[in-house]
């Protein structure tokens, strides 16, 4: 019976084994609880069960209202500057009423007025020129041609999204990597119990031999 005892007993090398593999199951059920609960919860909220739409151009303006953006020259170096407010007024095929575009819904939260952010300058007539370029953009190479867009007719009937932050690929590698995780670290346990319990018999049946 010790003789049977000693044999089962893992070496160094194979409980170091043991312990990654149940490391892994570990990060992997952690990750994928962490990620559901701060990540993607959120990230479901906020496609809101939108659906994708035909949108056609109603107007593009420039209000006279200018914001503040926040712009960096360097690790020490940080200062605030000005950019004009551009509205993309759109009708989707799921409602007759206008709705305001938006890029995505970072660009929302950020600034719900607009429907345009630009890459934030120093200068504030750099700003203007990137805002006016976008505004050509929506009205002479758009125009009148449908696109598609995200509309939410209960949680946003006055926005509409030009692309969603968090879309179908985002959402599958925040499942895919701790699931690989998980999946590796069983597969490492299992490996060591098998390889283990060959090495066992392999012994049983040489002492047998002699």
């Amino acid at each position: 019976m010790a003789r049977s005892r000693v044999a089962y007993e893992y070496t160094e090398a194979e409980d170091k084994s043991m312990r990654l593999g149940f490391l892994l199951i570990a990060a992997g059920l952690l990750s994928l609880l962490g990620l559901g609960c701060c990540w993607l919860r959120p990230a479901l909220q906020e496609r809101g069960g939108g659906v994708s739409a035909n949108c056609t151009v109603l107007a593009v303006r420039q209000l006279g209202e200018r914001f503040a953006c926040t712009f960096s020259c360097g690790a020490a170096c940080r200062g605030t500057a000005r950019y004009p407010c551009l509205q993309v007024l759109v009708r989707t095929s799921r409602s007759s009423a206008p709705a305001l575009l938006h890029e995505d819904e970072r660009q929302l939260r950020t600034n719900p007025k607009c429907s345009y952010i630009p890459p934030c300058t120093r200068d504030d007539q750099e700003n203007s020129e990137n805002v006016t370029y976008k505004q050509k953009y929506w009205k002479e190479k758009v125009g009148s041609q449908p696109f598609t867009c995200y509309f939410n007719q209960h949680l946003r009937p006055d926005d509409v999204m030009l692309k969603r932050t968090h879309d179908e690929t985002v959402l599958l590698h925040c499942f895919l990597w701790p699931l690989v995780t998980f999946l590796v670290g069983v597969l490492i346990v299992v490996l060591t119990i098998c390889a283990k319990s060959l090495a066992v018999r392999a012994e049983a049946i040489k002492k047998k031999k002699h």
